[in-house]
């Protein structure tokens, strides 16, 4: 399946989708109702995997689509990336309501760090993977490579519309079932340290007299929907160390990483 063909049609679609089968009526009437089950079947997938059947199917079509596929960039707000900001909150009451219950003797300190390293984008990308949602995102055009990239960087943002999606149209009972479903047996499991590069460095940094570490973006490529940082990091009598990412803060994390390398600090490196 290329980039440009969705899995689930998105309704802004459905004019140029109209067309298209008129004009496929009149070449090959037959092939009409082939590609209409196909495109219920793919959407009857995605349900099942989610474990919810969608009243509104164009929540379903919307949580997958990226910003390359819409006409227009800066209509936006056809992408997936409003489902994904209700989401993210909807995730983060769902899993403190079960870290609370879950674990009645922890403190407040224990059930944050439990919260923040279950509703990170990696926790949400492992959920995505393991149901096979990166296969259902929607891209537009993009250049040789950048499909795939593309792919693995929103694949956290599209579990997080996905929840966005289902708590609309299911409201807090349909929600809480997807992801009670998917991140109770990861709630489980012991608490992992969150100590990114960046905290290691700022730690080391502070041991050795030296002020904290400063970050400078350097460079900004590629296209809107597809950026990459290029960010240093300096601390005085140090050479500065460069990382390259898909955000901010990726950057500054692999920048943070190179530096503790450089001075042969262990990184204790837990960024995924």
């Amino acid at each position: 399946m290329s980039d440009d063909t969705p899995l689930i049609p998105h309704p802004s679609n459905a004019d140029d989708n109209a067309g298209t089968v008129a004009a496929e009526q009149q070449a090959a009437p037959a092939k009409k109702p082939r590609r209409r089950v196909s495109a219920k079947a793919a959407a009857k997938a995605i349900e099942q995997r989610i474990g919810h059947t969608f009243a509104d199917p164009t929540l379903l079509a919307t949580a997958f689509t990226h910003v390359s596929a819409l006409k227009s960039s800066r209509n936006r707000t056809e992408s997936y990336q409003r489902l994904e900001f209700l989401g993210d909150h909807v995730l983060g009451l769902i899993v403190s309501d079960m870290l609370y219950r879950a674990f009645p003797k922890a403190d407040e300190g224990e059930l944050s760090k439990r919260l923040a390293d279950l509703v990170r984008k990696e926790a949400c990308a492992d959920v995505a993977k393991t149901l096979g949602l990166h296969e259902a995102i929607k891209l537009g055009t993009v250049g040789p490579g950048v499909g795939e990239r593309l792919r693995k960087s929103v694949i956290g943002d599209i579990c997080e519309a996905v929840i966005g999606a289902v708590f609309l149209d299911g409201g807090y009972a349909a929600a809480a079932h997807f992801v009670e479903s998917n991140w109770t047996e990861r709630m489980r499991k012991p608490v992992r340290p969150l100590r990114d590069a960046k905290t290691v460095l700022q730690e080391w940094a502070q041991g050795q007299g030296l002020p904290t570490p400063v970050y400078r973006e350097i460079e900004r490529t590629g296209p809107h929907h597809d950026p990459q940082f290029r960010v240093s990091v300096e601390l005085p009598g140090l050479t500065p160390a460069e990382g390259v990412g898909g955000s901010k803060r990726a950057a500054e994390k692999l920048a943070a990483l190179a530096m503790l390398k450089q001075e042969g600090v262990p990184s204790g490196n837990n960024d995924g």
